[in-house]
Formats: structure tokens, C-alpha cells, sequence
């Protein structure tokens, strides 16, 4: 009877044994296949957007700031470096302690990012961005320094409509309060998986809408409630170097490759298209911008080149990612025609005083853009739209988008630029202006004789 016995306790033991196999390998091979499903991280995606990301920074620094400093006088040149250096540093800030979870915090809301993310909560070394798009993983710090850089340039996009006149105090409130009450909402709205406009499907590859319209409207307002310079159409207010501006117009040129090209979130064929159309859109503008002044001044500027550069480059923004080269050049060359005509005669009719043409140039460069978008995206056009494309229905969206943006800028800028004025006051005395802001807001000079 013991040798049954044992035989069984034998074969009990083996099944038990066996049992323990097939579920060790159950888990071996569950997790194999869990491992498998992960999210795989490229690492040539992370290189080009680490690339992508320095490179809009430079555009802000020194980009704008020397684009916009050749164009302001001698004795305000110091003032705008301040404003665009100052800018960055307050926005860097503010996105990571909170903007960020403003704008992608992981809400259910189509207006609003949520304060899951507030100091960068759940954020590090192991998680991954929300992309939105299927395939692309990134780890969240880099999605987190590439959106950064937008937050950082577009307040200082704003700041050439009033230069030479506003208090350095008032741009830094502004910028603060601009950033939470307009820029973060806008942003949520158009790039977060909930928002409002990329749920209605608008289309925004890098900013059209988010950059350059909340940036134009925000310094049509900011022109005219700081009021004109002095001297305004009655003196020679000249730009101090187009060296200078066409040295800073290059470097913008540069960085907007990053600008464009790192919105596709990976280094594909999308980011050489979105590449390709930031050639030919800014080419297709300063031809178009230069022809134009030929035939209604007799003559082309170096300021009409470099402006027929930013304007093909706003112009293609939001449709970098979505139209052909061809329509790209067409792209471009009508936004800096419309833009030439709302900087030559619109402005000078209305007599608002935009200093440096951020609303003519970003402002309206960014609505032909982006209504320009539903119409290029076509497939018959050269576009990547699907054969049930139809530019009625995308132009109407993309018009809804452009409203939408234009009303809550519009109104917000309002407020916020009455507040400031009520808390610190928007310009500095008149002995100040005419001294120069270098002098009266920072007690240093650019230049030394």
C-alpha cells in the first residue's frame, strides 16, 4: 500500500509542479506581451525635438529681439532686448508651475487643462506625453520644453505694437496675466485631445490660431489703448538698423523650421513636409511682398523683404503640415499681399499706431493662413486631405476658429490691458519717451558714442 501511495504523492507533486509551470509561464509570456503593447520611445523622435525645440527658442533669442530692436530707434533698442529676454524667463516659469497643466493637465474639459499638473505633479523620468496622435510617444519633458518655447515667443510677438512707449512693469503684468487668460485656454483648445477646436476638427499644425491671431489681436488692442507714440505722423520714427532686423528675420527664418517642422512630434515625412512648405510659403511671400512695392512705390525695400518673410512664415504655419509645396507658394504669397495692404493703407487710414506691424503681419497673416488652410489642404490643390476632403465644410470650421480666437483675445485684452493701466499705469511719462525707454526704464544705453 506505501508504494501506491507514494506514487501518487509523485504524481500530485509533478501536477502541482506543472500547474506552477504554465502559470509562471502564462505571466512570463503576459508580460512579454504587455511589454510588446508598451508605448516604444524613438529616440531619433527625442533628438529632433530637443533639436526642434532649441531651435524656436532661438527665435525668440535673439531672433525677435533683434528683428524687433533694428526696427525701433537707437534710444528704445535696449528696451526691446529687455522686454524679449524678460519675456522668455517669465513664461518659462509660469509654464512649468502651471500653464502646462492649464493647457494639457489631462482635463475633461473643452476650455480648460485642469490643475492636475500644477508644479509639474506626475511628471518624470518614465512618463510619456499625451500626443493626441496615434504612434508617437514622447517623454513628457520633452513635449513639455518644445510647448514651452510657443508659450515663450508669442507674448513677445505682442510687444512690437507698443514699442518705444510702455512701462517695462506693464509688459510683465500683462504677459503674466495674458499667458493664464488667454494663451493657456486658446492653447487647450486647439492642440489638447478635449478641446474645443480640435474636436470640431480645425486644423492648426503649429499655430496659426494659438501664436499669431491671439498674438495680432492682443497688439491691435495693446496699440490702441497705449495710445500713439509721440512724434506719430509727424515725425521721422524710422527703424535705427535693418541690419540688425534682417540679421534678426534670418534667425527667425532658421528657427521656424523647429517651429514647423517639430510640430509633427516625430521625424517623418511630416516634419520634412511641414520643412519644404516653410521654404517655399516664405519664398513665394517676399517675392510677392517685393513685386508689390515695386508697382505702388517705385521701389523694393530691405524692410518690405524681411516683412514678406514673416508673413509667409505666419501664413504657413497652421497649414505647414497639410498643404503641398505649390500651394504653400500661393499660400504665402497672397497673405503677404493682403498683409502689405493692411500695413501700407489700412493702418495709416485707421491711425492706430502698431509699431512694428504685429497685427498687420501676425494677426492678419494668421487668418489668411488658417482659413487659407481649409482651402490648400484640398487633395485636388496638392494636399494631404482624404478623397471625402471638402473645403466648404473645412473653411467653415477654420473660420469658427479664427472667430472664436479673434473674440476671446479681443475681450480679454481689453480687460487685461485696463487693469494694468489701473494697477501700474501703461506708459511712462513724456520726459521719459522721449528720452528713450533704455535710459528711463533700464539706466543703460545700447550704444555708447
Amino acid at each position: 500500500m506505501s508504494v501506491p501511495r507514494t506514487i501518487t504523492a509523485a504524481l500530485g507533486s509533478g501536477l502541482v509542479a506543472l500547474a506552477g509551470s504554465l502559470i509562471a509561464f502564462d505571466a512570463a509570456f503576459a508580460q512579454e506581451a504587455a511589454a510588446e503593447a508598451a508605448p516604444i520611445i524613438d529616440k531619433g523622435d527625442v533628438a529632433w525635438m530637443m533639436t526642434a525645440t532649441a531651435l524656436v527658442l532661438f527665435m525668440t533669442l535673439p531672433g525677435l529681439a533683434l528683428f524687433y530692436g533694428g526696427l525701433v530707434r537707437a534710444k528704445n533698442m535696449l528696451s526691446v532686448l529687455m522686454q524679449c529676454t524678460t519675456i522668455a524667463a517669465l513664461a518659462m516659469v509660469i509654464w512649468v508651475v502651471y500653464g502646462y497643466s492649464f493647457a494639457f493637465g489631462g482635463s475633461d474639459s473643452a476650455f480648460f487643462g485642469g490643475f492636475a499638473k500644477v508644479f509639474l505633479s506626475g511628471v518624470n523620468l518614465e512618463t510619456t506625453a499625451a500626443t493626441f496622435t496615434d504612434g508617437i510617444v514622447l517623454p513628457e519633458y520633452v513635449f513639455i520644453c518644445f510647448q514651452m518655447t510657443f508659450a515663450v515667443i508669442t507674448p513677445a510677438l505682442i510687444v512690437g505694437a507698443f514699442a518705444e512707449r510702455i512701462k517695462f512693469s506693464a509688459v510683465m503684468l500683462f504677459v503674466a496675466l495674458w499667458l493664464t487668460v488667454v494663451y493657456f485656454p486658446v492653447a487647450h483648445m486647439v492642440w489638447d485631445g478635449a478641446g474645443y477646436l480640435f474636436n470640431l476638427g480645425a486644423i492648426d499644425f503649429a499655430g496659426g490660431t494659438v501664436v499669431h491671431i491671439n498674438a495680432g489681436i492682443a497688439a491691435l488692442v495693446g496699440s490702441i489703448m497705449v495710445g500713439k507714440r509721440i512724434g506719430y505722423g509727424k515725425e521721422i520714427l524710422a527703424p535705427h538698423s535693418m541690419t540688425l532686423t534682417m540679421v534678426g528675420a534670418s534667425i527667425l527664418w532658421i528657427g521656424w523650421f523647429g517651429f514647423n517642422g517639430g510640430s509633427n512630434l516625430e521625424a517623418t515625412a511630416g516634419a520634412a513636409l511641414a520643412i519644404i512648405n516653410t521654404f517655399t510659403a516664405t519664398a513665394g511671400a517676399i517675392l510677392a511682398w517685393v513685386l508689390i512695392e515695386v508697382v505702388h512705390r517705385g521701389k523694393a525695400s530691405m524692410l518690405g523683404a524681411v516683412s514678406g518673410v514673416v508673413a509667409g512664415l505666419v501664413a504657413i504655419t497652421p497649414a505647414c503640415g497639410t498643404v503641398g509645396p505649390i500651394g504653400a507658394i500661393a499660400l504665402g504669397a497672397i497673405a503677404s499681399a493682403i498683409c502689405y495692404y493692411f500695413v501700407a493703407v489700412v493702418k495709416i487710414k485707421a491711425g492706430y499706431d502698431d509699431s512694428l506691424d504685429v497685427f498687420g503681419i501676425h494677426g492678419i497673416g494668421g487668418i489668411v493662413g488658417a482659413i487659407g488652410t481649409g482651402i490648400f489642404t484640398a487633395p485636388w490643390l496638392g494636399g494631404t486631405g482624404g478623397d471625402d476632403f471638402s473645403i466648404a465644410s473645412q473653411v467653415w470650421i477654420q473660420i469658427v476658429a479664427v472667430v472664436i480666437t479673434i473674440v476671446w483675445c479681443g475681450i480679454a485684452s481689453v480687460v487685461l490691458y485696463k487693469l494694468v493701466d489701473v494697477l501700474v499705469g501703461l506708459r511712462p511719462t513724456a520726459d521719459d519717451e522721449r528720452q528713450g525707454l533704455d535710459l528711463s526704464s533700464h539706466g543703460e544705453a545700447a550704444y555708447h558714442q
